[in-house]
Order: structure tokens, then sequence, then C-alpha cells
């Protein structure tokens, strides 16, 4: 179950109870005869899990709601996604239960939903379950009328009553015969429901008129500082997400203001979770969270917008301070998403579960079975003095290194998660040799381990590719690419770009479709498709210079302003306004474990702006912050993302054009300079004399005439359009990029 800004205490409850439950259900209890039911036809992984359940499970659409209407019947809906720990705890408990399927399919329509297909649904009816329990998480358990208004809602319910709190089995009893027998009061109380998710769907319309200046920034900062974990790292006192949204905002503060503790937060976090169990130290990629304060046992899904943001915060980073630790955990990053997590065609697929089975052949998934260790399978590899030496690096236990209160379900007893417990020094210390075999040591160490590994029952993969998700990793691939100058890097984000132009976008309409499996391309996009897209394709021409990445993101952006925007409230509704079934056009007003849509559209208006020099951009990137203003300046930091859109727009942002072949020795030291540099308030072009020049002209047409000075790669630095004068000089265009002073007057 994922939880963020969410209540504590509800998931407490509910990981208990399930723990409980679990080890009754799953053992004690035969299993259910197979059957198939109309989840069979689905091509979503997670709804497909469901398709031998007994219950009469229906997707979301005309069928399900046409049969509630019409047989007066309520609605459960049942939100999850298929590297879901606790949903995969619920299906088993409850779903595959004949008798609880029995009352299921008599007196409810069910319906099964995909978030990450369809996350318009889910956050409609997630805003309902945080206001009514104060907390949530998935699978979140919704009960609607037949019209679609919640009137109970709910995470994890385990099967049975425990504690004096109902399970799924009573409760399904007790909302059918209050439908029966007091219907009146029920759609009283979702029509009250519904009328506090319509007040949550505009939250931009309760922040017009605020000022917005650095003031703003420096609070968010002060916030973000008052929740670090100086001991640890990372932010809050309790389990540990990576959230690279602040992340992001700090290294900008940094930038801007030279405040040294927003680096260092950056720094003491990333390190800790490079060090910790969170971080896969065999594979690379990180794990979804984890569950203690101290990045030690993680919840073990591996997400693949997890990656792409965490890659990203490394690689900036490094661009700051040229610790090649940090370089080389960006780099194993994608190198997993590119190993393990890309589709045949070049789209980058979802996720990996957090469990699987621990042998060919067991009975049932254990979560993180693919990843732990006893001690004596290190042992078994490695050889006992090589074992030992590993086990003192990692914090392996003959006992195993996992907390009885941090493994609920006992699934983990005896093993080791790995985390980095001392230094490649520090140990070279102790067994008395140099730091350099020690380091070598491990490195063969891990590739043994790997191995070893590999022939362990895999994962299940989510293998759909969502175009949001694609748009992010698209930016980390470039932002790599632009940063480390390695080609693979740059062809993986070419790749994934071609794969969505050809298999999810419709040229003729310029529309996206969200999702693509198995040849099939399915669900209108959503807010978030175009602008994480539109972000990676920027991105994209930063780093390959082809003009038509550029082109197809000022085009998604004039579809994006027609599809979404708020011309009454400002900012962007997450999806069309032809959308079906959907009671509330919601508005993201949250940077969480992904950033907010129009954190991201406000970015990319004002990148966009500099390109093409559309006012009207900046302007409706002004009415996203102006909207925002209330949420932005609450306390916690509910907005970092925006607030790096607020940064940008109260910057003097460096507009750095050069005029050079791209093949070019000169040329690409240039545009060296600038990615080795972190500038975040920036945009980069690259003019070559020929058609993409022409093609740039035609959005800002004083870039028409420009061109090489004698020759040579030349650099026309500009700071809020104010420009230095053009210059072939390496030396002088570093000074200027960094702010060491303008030109004086003569050319170099």
């Amino acid at each position: 179950m994922v939880v963020e800004r969410l209540g504590r205490n509800l998931l407490a409850g509910c990981l208990a109870a399930a723990a409980a439950a679990t080890s009754v259900t799953l053992a004690g209890q035969a299993p259910a005869p197979r059957s198939s039911n109309r989840l069979i036809h689905e091509k979503s992984p997670y709804l497909r899990l469901h398709a031998h359940n007994p219950v009469d499970w229906f997707t979301w659409g005309d069928e399900a709601i046409a049969k509630a209407r019409r047989e007066n019947k309520p609605i459960f809906l049942s939100v999850g996604y298929s590297t879901c720990h606790w949903c995969h705890v619920m299906e088993a408990e409850s779903f595959a239960d004949p008798a609880i399927a029995e009352v299921m399919n008599r007196f409810f329509v069910s319906i099964k939903v995909d978030r990450e297909e369809r996350p318009d649904i889910d956050r409609v009816y997630m805003a309902y379950v945080l206001a009514s329990t104060g907390g949530g998480g998935w699978p979140m358990s919704v009960f609607l009328t037949p019209d679609l208004k919640p009137f109970f809602g709910d995470t994890y319910i385990p099967p049975d009553d425990r504690g004096g709190i109902a399970g799924f089995r009573t409760l399904i009893q007790r909302i059918a015969e209050r439908w029966a027998k007091d219907r009146d009061k029920v759609l009283e109380n979702a029509n009250r429901a519904t009328r506090i998710i319509e007040t949550q769907a505009n939250p931009g319309a309760r922040g017009s008129g605020r000022p917005l200046d650095v003031r703003v920034l420096q609070k968010i900062y002060e916030d973000i500082k008052s929740s670090y974990d100086s001991s640890e790292g990372g932010f809050g006192a309790g389990p540990k997400f990576p959230r690279p949204v602040l992340l992001n905002f700090l290294l900008r503060h940094f930038a801007r203001t030279g405040d040294r503790p927003a680096l260092d937060m950056t720094l003491g976090t990333l390190r800790a979770m490079s060090r910790g169990g969170i971080h896969d130290h065999l594979g690379g990629g990180f794990h979804r969270y984890t569950t203690d304060r101290n990045w030690q046992v993680p919840h073990f899904e591996k997400m693949v917008y997890d990656q792409a943001q965490v890659a990203v915060s490394f690689i900036e980073a490094y661009q700051l301070t040229k610790d090649p630790a940090l370089a080389g955990v960006a780099r194993a990053t994608l190198d997993y998403v590119h190993r393990d997590l890309r589709g045949a065609e070049g789209g980058f697929l979802s996720a990996e579960d957090a469990d699987s089975l621990p042998a060919a052949g067991a009975a049932r998934a254990a979560e993180g079975a693919f990843y732990v260790w006893t001690h004596a399978e290190l042992r078994a590899t490695l050889g006992d003095a090589v074992a030992e030496i590993f086990s003192h690096h990692y914090g392996v236990l003959p006992s195993g290194n996992v907390p009885a209160k941090l493994d609920l379900e006992g699934e983990l007893k005896g093993r080791n998660v790995l985390v980095v417990r001392h230094t490649p020094a520090e140990t070279a210390a102790k067994f008395k040799r140099s730091e350099g075999d020690v380091r070598a040591l491990l490195d063969r160490a891990r590739e043994k381990l790997a191995d070893v590994r590999a022939a362990r029952p895999r994962p299940p993969r989510d293998d759909k590719v969502i175009v949001a998700w694609n748009g992010l990793v698209l930016s980390a691939f470039a932002r790599a690419a632009q940063v480390f100058d390695e080609p693979r890097y740059l062809d993986g984000a070419r790749a994934a770009a071609r794969f969505i132009e050809t298999r999810m976008y419709d040229p003729t309409s310029n529309l996206l479709k969200r999702r693509y499996r198995d040849d099939d391309v399915d669900i209108d996009g959503m807010l978030e498709d175009y602008a994480f897209l539109i972000q990676g394709l920027l991105d994209l021409y930063e780093a390959s210079f082809e003009v038509k990445w550029l082109s197809w993101a000022i085009a998604l952006q004039g579809r994006q302003d027609q599809l979404f925007w708020d011309a009454a409230g400002g900012g962007y509704f997450s999806t069309r306004e032809d959308a079906a079934h959907i009671i509330a056009r919601m508005k993201d007003d949250y940077d969480g474990a992904e950033p907010s849509a129009n954190s991201v559209a406000a970015m990319n208006l004002l990148r966009l702006w500099q390109v093409t020099d559309r006012k009207a951009w900046r302007v409706k990137a002004e009415a996203i912050l102006a909207a925002q203003a209330v949420q932005l300046s609450r306390p916690g930091a509910l907005l970092p993302q925006l607030a790096v859109a607020l940064n940008f727009a109260l910057s003097k942002p460096k507009q750095i054009v050069i005029a050079g072949d791209p093949a070019a020795a000169d040329t690409r030291a240039m545009l060296r300079l600038v990615h080795d540099r972190f500038i975040p308030n920036k945009i980069l072009l690259l003019l070559d004399g020929g058609a993409a020049q022409q093609q740039i002209a035609e959005w800002l047409p004083f870039v028409a005439n420009i061109d090489r000075r004698d020759g040579k790669a030349t650099a026309y630095i500009c700071e809020n359009y104010v420009c230095n004068l053009p210059t072939t000089d390496p030396q002088t265009a570093a000074r200027l990029l960094d702010g060491k002073g303008a030109l004086d007057g003569k050319e170099r």
C-alpha cells in the first residue's frame, strides 16, 4: 500500500490487520475453483490479475453504469495497480473468496479500475476517501450510488472483523442492508460527499490575487528545511519516500541564493538513499519507499516514474559537485531502466512487482524474495572469506537484518537487505587490506550475486506503456545524454519518443492516447500525458538539437491548451471536458510521488515562451501560479515543483544560443561548457545555418541572421534578452555562463 500525505494511524491498523488475516486466509483456505470473468479480455495487467475471481467484475464504463442504474444497485469500486502488495492481499483474501463474491454479485455492481490507466477516476474518489477518513492509499475501496456519487470509502479492508472494526465480509452485508432499508439517507450522504469533491476539484479558485515573490520561495525552503532528517537524510521521521520534487526545488534554491544547507540536504538525502536498502545494489534502480526512517527496509516494487525522477536528481547533484559516485548511481539507475523496463520497440514499461516466488514452483509469492539474502546464501556464493568482508560492508547478519516490527508477515525473517554500512576505506582498515583491493573484491562479489539472483524467479513486470511516465523517462535519458555525453542515453530517449509518436499519437488530430500494451492503444491522453511528454521533448531537443522534437512539443502544447485549460479559474483540468462518467473535473494541487501536471505545465509554458516569444504562454504560466498561490504558501511544501516554475518566472532566464556545426569539435566543446554546468533557468538553442535554424526563426525571427564568427562556433549568451557580445572563445563563454561579468565590448 503506497501512502504519502496520508493518515498513518489508518495505515498502521490496516497493515497489522492484514498481516494477521493473511497468515490465516492464505495458509488455511483452500483455493477457490478457477473461473473467468470479463476482465480476462482486458489489457491491463492489474485487471487481468482479477480475471479468475468469482466476482462478476466490470470495467469502468457504459455497461457497468447502465446495469447499476437499471437494477438500482450500488456500485463497489475497487482501485489499485499491479505492483501494489496490499492490492494482492485483498484480492487473495476477499475477491477470491466464493462466499464474499456471492454477496458482491447479488447486491452490487463491482467495478475494478487500474489507477495507472485511469488516474482521473482514482483522483476523484481518493479526494473523497481523504476527506472522509483522513487517510488514503491503495487498494482504494469505495461504494457509489448508480449516479457515481460516493457514500462510503476506505483503503485496504481485511476480510473478517478485527478489533471491533467490520471486515469486508460484514461491511458489504451492512451496506447492502442500508441501501435496501435507508436509501434516502445514503443518497443524502452521497450528495454531501459529492459537493465536497466539487469544492476540492478546483483548488485554484481559492488562491487568486495572492502576491508571489521570493518570500514565497524562502518560506517553502524553510518548511522543507524544518522537516529534514539531519541524522538519516530525507524528510520526516516516518517511512521514507524519495520525493525528488523536493530535491528539484532545493537545488534551484541553492543555485539562486547560494544557501549551502539546500545543497547539503539534497546531498545528504541522495547519499543516504544510495547507501540504503531502498537502492538495488546489484541491479541498479530504487524501490518505491522504505517502511523505516533509515532507508533500510523497502517496499520492493520498482516504478519507472521513480527511476526517472531520482536519476535526474543524481544527475543535477553531480553537475553541482562533480562527485563521480553520484554520476555512477544515475548511470546504474538508467541502465536498469534500459535493461529491464524497456519494451522491444523502445517504449518504457511501468513497473516491477514487490512480490515474487522465493523459488521456482513455490506455492505463493513473498515480498522482496528476489532481492534479499540469507547469510548462508552469501557464503555459498562468495566463499567464507569474501562473504565475511561483504557481510561487514553491507550489514549482513546470520540472523537477518530486518527488524521484526518491519516484517509484519514474517516473509523476511532470517534474510538480509543489502545496506552499505561502511565506506570502502573503513572496510579495508578492518580487514587490513588496501582500499583498492576491497573495492575490487566488492565489485566482483556484486557481479557474482547478480548472476545468482538472475536465476531466481523474477518479480512480475507491468509491461504497459504510459505516455506520462515515458515523458519523465525521456527527460531523464535526455538529461543524461547532455551531462554524460554518452550516445546510449540519447538513443534511448529518441527511441522512446519515436515509439510514442508512431504508436500512441495521431498526427491528424494531434491527440495522444495514454496506454499501450500488446499492440492495443486505449484511453484518451490526460493532462499529465501531454505535460510530461512536452517536458521530455523539450529536454530531448536540448540533447539532440533535432528541431522536430521542439516542433512537436509546441504542437502538443497548443492541443493541451484546447483540451484542458480553465479560462475561468486558471490552470489545467486533469481531464477533457468530454470525458465520460467523471463527476468532477479535478486539478492537481500536490507534488507527490509524481509532480502535479500543472506544476510541470507551468514550467513548460515558461520554457516555450522563451523559445517562441508567445506572450500568451507566459500569461498562462502566471495564471497557474496565481491560481495556486494559497496552496504554494501553505505549510508543508505542498507544491515544490510548482515553486521551481515560480523560481524561473522570478529569475532572469539565460538564453544561450550556439551557432555552429553540430558535428564539429568546436561546437561540441561550446555545448559541453553548458551541459557541464547546473543552469536551471535557461533555454539552449543550436543554430546550424540550415533548415533547423530556419524553423526556429519562424518562432524567434531575430535568430534568422545569427551565424558563426570567422567560421568558428560562436556563443551568444543573453540574460532576460539582454545579450553580451558573441564570443568564439570557450574561456570567455565559461565566464559568462558562470555570471562573472559581461564582455567589455570587444569580441573574443
